[in-house]
């Protein structure tokens, strides 16, 4: 399947399953942790280092920006990413959820910063993610099914996608986001306008101090 000419492409086994299955324990544990300090007021549910529920896209869902796990799968993943787009890459940012029964992901294009992603499976029940290669709105969608460690690479400014109703109990993603380094903004949008990995999103466009 071709990148250049679908917009889109699988990937299968892009990471082993036995590190999709370490890092969607990983994220497990990190949403016990986090929803224990949130619940015992150590935390502000304000706060992003542990992760949120307030995800206006997927409400009450854990959902995290930027852990640095996953920052680390961004950078690990890129030569993964340019050998099947056929495209120079420039990272933007990570972001991951564990999707729970009942859960809709309502169909959308992505902005600037994901003009090219991905969709990794990290574990948990099935959950397929649809697209419409036409790029045309309000077209039927292709079906894509992934296992743990496989993962779909999109054009996601260009191409609409959207997830029907979750029937499981859990399924964890992280979606790993690229602008091409030929695009104009690329280089100062390195990063999502982040200083460094792993920074959460109010540090965009931070400067750093001179020291």
């Amino acid at each position: 399947m071709s990148f250049k000419k679908n917009k889109y492409t699988v990937l299968k086994s892009a990471i082993s399953p036995e590190l999709a299955e370490f890092v969607y324990q990983y994220f497990l544990n990190k949403r016990s942790v986090a929803r224990f300090l949130f619940d015992q007021k150590y935390l502000s549910p304000f706060t992003e280092y542990f992760g949120v529920w307030n995800d206006s896209q997927v409400p009450n869902t854990y959902s995290h920006y930027s852990d640095i796990a996953m920052e680390t799968l961004l950078q690990q993943v890129k030569p993964v990413m340019e050998k099947h787009t056929g495209i120079k890459l420039s990272p933007t940012y990570s972001y991951a959820r564990i999707y729970k029964e009942g859960d809709v992901l309502a169909r959308h294009k992505d902005r600037y910063s994901c003009e090219i992603s991905t969709t990794l499976n990290l574990g948990g029940e099935s959950w397929p993610i649809y697209l419409d290669p036409t790029g045309r709105k309000g077209q039927a969608g292709i079906k894509v099914e992934l296992e743990p460690g496989d993962m779909l690479i999109y054009s996601g400014c260009d191409l609409e996608h959207w997830r029907e109703e979750f029937k499981g109990k859990n399924c964890g993603q992280v979606f790993l986001h690229y602008n091409k380094s030929s695009s104009k903004t690329a280089k100062e949008n390195y990063l999502d306008k982040r200083p460094l990995l792993g920074t959460p999103a109010w540090f965009k466009g931070f400067t750093p101090i001179k020291k």
